[in-house]
Formats: C-alpha cells, structure tokens, sequence
C-alpha cells in the first residue's frame, strides 16, 4: 500500500511544481486543483480500504467507514478525477477522450466486484449498495 501511494504522491506532486513554475490558465488552475484534491480523497480511500484492497475483485471485508460509507468505488472516481485534473492542468483537453476509454473499463470493474460482494455477503451488500453511490 505504501508503494501504491509514494508512486502516485510522485506524480501529484511533480504535478504541482508544474504548476508552480509558470503561469497558468483558468482552466490549468482548475485542473491542478482537481488533481490534488482527488489525490487526497483517492490516498485516504486507498487508506481506508487497507489489505481490503485487491487488484482483482475479491471479497475479503464489506468496507463501509469513511469514504465508503458514501461511494462503494472512490479509488475509481478520484483515480478518474485526478487525470482529469492532470490534462486540464498540462492544458490538453484533447487527452480527455480518454475517458471514453476509461469510464466504461471502471464501469465494467466496478460490475465485477460488486458482483463478488454480493455473493459473499448477500442482503448486507445489497443495503449497502442501496445507501451509496456507485
């Protein structure tokens, strides 16, 4: 998990001495605020996963705390969050079309663990995903 978030800490914070080191526009500014806030909200969800966390869908705990008590995917929605920020803040919006690629891969994940929880956990899951968003 510590490897997992160093990597990507290197990134947000080259990130913003990008942004730092020139003048940026409103767009770029949004972008680079976008991309550190969704680090942060993606770095605590990694964190309160814990060994939770799997590359594949597995259903080790019904993680409900925190972040997840409001969204059952957050490391998706903020991972996708800080690329947006990231091509918004290198100002090229064209790059964006990469989530027409993106969104339906996390989608599709998304299907699959929640597919997993649900036979593991049954009725438990199936509150659950009533009470958050995707």
């Amino acid at each position: 998990m510590i490897a997992h978030i160093c990597i990507s800490s290197i990134g947000t914070i080259v990130l913003v001495w990008y942004g730092v080191s020139r003048p940026l526009s409103i767009s770029q500014m949004v972008g680079l605020i976008l991309a550190v806030l969704a680090f942060v909200l993606w770095a605590t969800a990694r964190v309160q996963i814990g060994t939770s966390f799997s590359v594949q869908p597995k259903a080790k705990a019904l993680i409900r705390q925190g972040i997840y008590s409001r969204i059952r995917n957050p490391i998706y929605v903020f991972g996708a969050m800080w690329i947006a920020g990231l091509v918004l803040a290198i100002g090229k919006p064209f790059w964006l079309l990469f989530f027409l690629v993106l969104v339906p891969i996390q989608v599709i994940r998304a299907r699959k663990e929640a597919c997993v929880l649900e036979e593991k956990f049954g009725a438990e899951y199936r509150e659950y995903r009533r009470k958050t968003w995707f």
